[in-house]
């Protein structure tokens, strides 16, 4: 007699992306099937579900779009921006590109083809608004970015509303920034750039850059409460609202943490070593809540400062005690990677109730 084959959260989650069902009520069944059961139970998997592609067909299609829309880069450069063509031709690769997502992103529904077109498309219209300012003598650069972005994010956010593609919030967010920064980035901040003088450390301090990196902090809280209100959709992960979050966490990452721990860490001393400690012990906390792992891939490096100086001081440090910070931070990440669920539970269990809690993702229940 022939094994009967189990339905799971898998098979949710691949209806979910075919059609058949909203990521709505593919939630919902997996709820219902769980209170049935008289538990809440923990995801299938440990891993937050993304993808870069299904098979290597897609690595070969996406390698043919590369090479047919670095022609077309080509002929820009070969038409020169003086040229009438100029404008041409990123239009028509915008529309061609719309078209091919037409096929490989809602009927044959390739994740990395897809990404390549969206990207294709939103660097179209950015250099379409660029060739046309530059054609109609706008004198200023400033203005000409911010305008290019912002074209961009709305060509970007019109792609996602019409395809449903994830990772197309994510270029939404980069344009923005790439407006926002446009907005903020002082004459003098453009000149060390130009020279080669750009202190990383001072950009994103709120003391010594406050409009370059307020400009970074509000993006990044901005993209972290969007990401939050996709993750709010889909608990369970199922589709494509917690795809989206993904993507948009991805960004909310390095904008929150780089703002946060430089302007902690450029106080010096220990003082600032130690306020850089306490605001990443919120960053793993808050990412253990949210179950969203890029904020603490984005604090590894200040992760590794505090370990560094809490072994070697204020000295340079030996041979010896570089092997031992290496020891200790691969070891530390490796241990938060292998235990995050049973991390996870604790933490959500020991926790109150707080709003949203429930419409956070699963937690194992602990005894």
């Amino acid at each position: 007699m022939a094994d009967k084959a189990e339905f799971g959260t898998e098979d949710l989650r691949a209806a979910a992306a075919a059609g058949i069902l909203t990521e709505s009520q593919a939630s919902a069944v997996v709820v219902l099937a769980q209170s049935r059961a008289g538990k809440r139970l923990a995801q299938s998997g440990e891993d937050e579900p993304f993808e870069f592609f299904r098979g290597f067909a897609e690595i070969f299609i996406a390698v043919g779009l590369s090479i047919l829309l670095s022609g077309s880069l080509a002929l820009l450069s070969w038409v020169g921006l003086t040229s009438g063509l100029f404008l041409v031709v990123p239009l028509a690769t915008s529309g061609v590109v719309w078209w091919m997502a037409g096929y490989f992103t809602l009927r044959r529904r390739m994740v990395l083809p897809s990404m390549i077109l969206a990207a294709a498309f939103g660097i179209g219209l950015c250099t379409f608004v660029l060739g046309w300012m530059a054609q109609g003598d706008f004198p200023n650069p400033r203005l000409m970015l911010i305008y290019a972005c912002l074209a961009a994010a709305a060509g970007m956010g019109i792609w996602y509303w019409h395809f449903k593609l994830p990772v197309a919030m994510f270029m939404v967010g980069l344009a923005c920034l790439g407006a926002l920064y446009g907005v903020t980035l002082s004459t003098g901040v453009v000149f060390d750039l130009q020279a080669g003088r750009l202190n990383f450390g001072s950009l994103f301090d709120l003391r010594n850059s406050p409009d370059f990196a307020l400009a970074t902090l509000i993006f990044g809280i901005g993209a972290f409460l969007a990401g939050m209100w996709f993750d709010m959709r889909d608990p369970l992960r199922l589709g494509r609202h917690a795809a989206t979050g993904f993507w948009l966490h991805l960004l909310a990452a390095p904008a929150l943490v780089n703002t946060m721990a430089l302007t902690l860490y450029n106080i010096g001393g220990a003082v600032g070593m130690l306020s850089v400690a306490l605001a990443l012990a919120f960053i793993a906390a808050l990412a253990l809540i949210i179950d969203r792992r890029s904020f603490l891939t984005a604090g590894i490096v200040y992760i590794a400062w505090v370990i560094s100086w809490a072994i070697r001081g204020d000295s340079h440090g030996g041979f010896g005690q570089w092997i031992a910070i290496l020891l200790i931070l691969g070891s530390f990440i490796t241990a938060l990677g292998t235990w995050w669920i049973p991390l996870r539970a604790t933490l959500m269990a020991t926790l109150p109730d707080f709003p949203g809690k429930s419409r956070l993702p699963p937690y194992s229940e602990t005894s």
